[in-house]
């Protein structure tokens, strides 16, 4: 009954948080004129052919993930490392930020490698996005420092909010505590069986990790990154030119769009619904659009995109992994 509960909430208090956000939004919003919008002013083929781009570039980030394996001595089938990367997505569209630890423990199962030791090639395969989205940004802002200006004057309580948690002194009281907290315990109990199993869970994960320090193709590393993240770019941006109030904004707009709706990512929300929508219409509206118009731009893409497409092929995924290895045997 308790894991049941616990299951319950993790699953749904997120997406009640994304639901309110949502809702928030699209409440000033004229649904009369969305649903006019896209009967007329849609072209949905342009929508269809963004959609590989979205596609190949999750099948090259299983690629890339391949790269971090190998250093440990494991060699994984590219075709498990697709279907786990695609579940992963799938995952996450009932559990937010639970797909990274399935597509783990799958490829544990059917791969015999160390769940921890994945994870920890997981972490670096993270790390590395986290990185070339605060590239994505920081370009985004370099290049439009008069909109973010402009953004920050119409609203100071964005600013307020950062500098309220970036400059407390209780933020650094909170991070020096646990961090204190954590090296007494492992001090005093450095002998107890439950610490030392830690330790060697840390230890793998660590080794997974460092991972990148042994492989030997990192220019094909970066290239894959490169490749990743150009795929996610042009699938949001092809979709400009699907709307004739968006195709004239330039690819600066969709770069700023694009780096914003990239941050929203990382609330732990299914589908990002709620902080995906508010980000981008934000953007939009900061180039002039009207509120409709931007909500029917969000509403549209992220449905199809997010919603539609990441869920078909997240099933696909998840299906498809048992298939492919009814002949094998489980790990553990």
């Amino acid at each position: 009954m308790k894991s049941s509960l616990i299951k319950f909430v993790k699953a749904f208090l997120p997406l009640i948080f994304g639901l309110f956000i949502f809702w928030l939004i699209f409440r000033k919003l004229d649904f009369r004129e969305i649903i006019a919008i896209l009967k007329q002013d849609v072209d949905f083929r342009i929508i269809a052919l963004s959609l590989p781009f979205g596609l190949v570039a999750n099948i090259i980030r299983a690629f890339r993930w391949d790269l971090l394996i190998r250093p440990l001595n494991y060699k994984a089938r590219k075709i498990n490392l697709i279907y786990s990367v695609l579940g992963s997505y799938g995952v996450n569209l009932v559990f937010p930020r639970l797909g990274e630890v399935w597509r783990c423990t799958i490829m544990a199962r059917y791969e015999k490698i160390p769940f921890t030791k994945l994870f920890g090639t997981l972490i670096t395969d993270r790390l590395a996005d986290t990185f070339v989205v605060g590239l994505i940004v920081i370009a985004a802002v370099i290049m439009n420092v008069p909109y973010f200006e402009s953004f920050f004057v119409q609203h100071p309580e964005s600013l307020d909010i950062f500098n309220a948690i970036l400059f407390s002194s209780w933020t650094y009281i909170i991070i020096g505590v646990l961090g204190l907290s954590i090296w007494i315990i492992f001090g005093i109990f450095k002998h107890h069986t439950w610490i030392k199993k830690t330790k060697k869970i840390l230890f793998n994960v660590w080794e997974g990790i460092h991972s990148i320090t042994g492989m030997k193709k990192k220019w094909l590393f970066l290239l894959y990154t490169l490749l990743i993240w150009l795929g996610y770019f042009l699938y949001f941006y092809i979709c400009f030119y699907a709307f004739n109030f968006t195709k004239n904004l330039g690819w600066n707009c969709g770069l700023i769009a694009f780096g914003m709706s990239s941050l929203a990512v990382v609330v732990p929300v299914q589908g990002s619904i709620g902080p995906w929508h508010a980000m981008v219409i934000a953007v939009l509206m900061g180039f002039g659009l009207s509120l409709d118009n931007a909500g029917a731009f969000a509403f549209c893409v992220h449905t199809i995109q997010q919603l539609i497409f990441t869920a078909a092929f997240g099933l696909f995924g998840v299906l498809a992994l048992p298939v492919v290895n009814r002949n094998k045997k489980r790990y553990g």
